[in-house]
């Protein structure tokens, strides 16, 4: 990049301005002491984040019982101490106040959501599942093939074939799952004769 001599001289000018401005600062504020570290004397843990199967490494700080910071371990190989997003916010997990430490339900009809135990929704939804699969599930289900004819010509029919399923039960799996919890589900999921089984990565 080539300055012409009068382009110099009004960088150069701007500069001084700029930093005569900036030069005014007040004795007391040159001697103010710096913050306190907000993670002195806290215990340090290191542990993995718990949103998805990638397992990144999170260091969190206690104090008092509390946690009081989280962030990425520089240690950790998979992330290297860098988080994304979500694992990012995980400090707001245990610290929100408008975090739901119970299940809310809200019956057919009503307008209001009411707060209800783990057992009984637990219960209600093991309920509805047993329902919906019991009321559809196919043991057999009808299909148009081509199959090849004795004189080598080819011919639609329809073949009835063992499925053993559902198609009234979708599952969309979260990033909160880890490997171990995803591998227990998908037995889980496909035991019930689920064939509609999604991911939110992928949504």
């Amino acid at each position: 990049m080539s300055l012409s001599r009068r382009d110099f001289l009004k960088l150069s000018g701007g500069t001084a301005v700029a930093g005569a401005v900036g030069v005014g600062v007040a004795p007391q504020e040159a001697s103010a002491q710096p913050p306190e570290n907000r993670i002195k004397g806290a215990t340090e843990t290191k542990t993995i984040c718990p949103y998805c199967a990638v397992g990144c490494g999170i260091i969190a700080h206690t104090k008092d019982g509390k946690v009081i910071n989280t962030e990425g371990d520089p240690d950790h190989p998979i992330n290297e101490g860098t988080l994304c997003a979500k694992g990012a916010s995980l400090y707001q997990i245990v610290n929100n106040d408008k975090r739901l430490l119970k299940p809310k339900y809200r019956a057919a009809g009503a307008a209001e959501w009411k707060e209800v135990e783990w057992d009984w929704a637990l219960d209600e939804i093991a309920k509805k599942i047993r329902d919906t699969r019991d009321r559809t599930f196919k043991f057999l289900s009808k299909s148009k093939i081509k199959e090849k004819q004795p004189d080598g010509t080819e011919k639609e029919v329809e073949k009835e074939f063992t499925v053993n399923r559902t198609d009234a039960i979708a599952h969309v799996g979260s990033a909160a799952l880890d490997n171990e919890e995803c591998y227990v589900l998908q037995k889980w999921l496909r035991s019930l004769g689920l064939v509609y089984i999604e991911h939110q990565a992928r949504i």
